[in-house]
């Protein structure tokens, strides 16, 4: 399960991520399940250092490659919580208005058959920042 903190606490998230938001990597509350800090700091504890997930794509339609770009984070985000074992859970650690990660973009001009095309390359800076906690015992 995926979770994120809001204020004091750690909740379960699905991904929402859109190309078209603001926000293009997001995360929505789904309720499942709530754990407050003091029982989090209680009863988990890291395992390994922090994930930086990070995703690149390129191609001649904007729209098409920012979605390739973000499909391409999620696939990542999914593997990871996939194959946790069933005592640890995914915690997104980049916070928002401080390391929270964008989709940066930029754009060259090609030649295709004679003619000028804008080519866009997409990138997320910075990366996602996730992290993997074990109960303890």
């Amino acid at each position: 399960m995926i979770y994120k903190w809001y204020g004091s606490n750690l909740q379960s998230v699905d991904l929402n991520f859109d190309s078209k938001a603001l926000n293009e990597v997001g995360f929505t509350r789904n309720r499942e399940d709530v754990i407050e800090r003091e029982s989090f700091e209680r009863s988990f504890v890291r395992s390994g250092d922090a994930i930086e997930l990070v995703a690149t794509a390129e191609g001649p339609v904007q729209g098409e490659v920012e979605d390739d770009l973000l499909a391409r984070l999620a696939a990542k985000v999914r593997e990871i919580e996939e194959n946790l074992p069933s005592d640890e859970i995914l915690v997104v650690e980049s916070e928002s208005g401080k390391d929270y990660p964008k989709t940066r973009h930029t754009t060259k001009n090609i030649i295709v058959d004679g003619e000028n095309r804008l080519y866009f390359t997409y990138v997320l800076d910075p990366a996602l920042r996730v992290g993997i906690y074990r109960r303890k015992g």
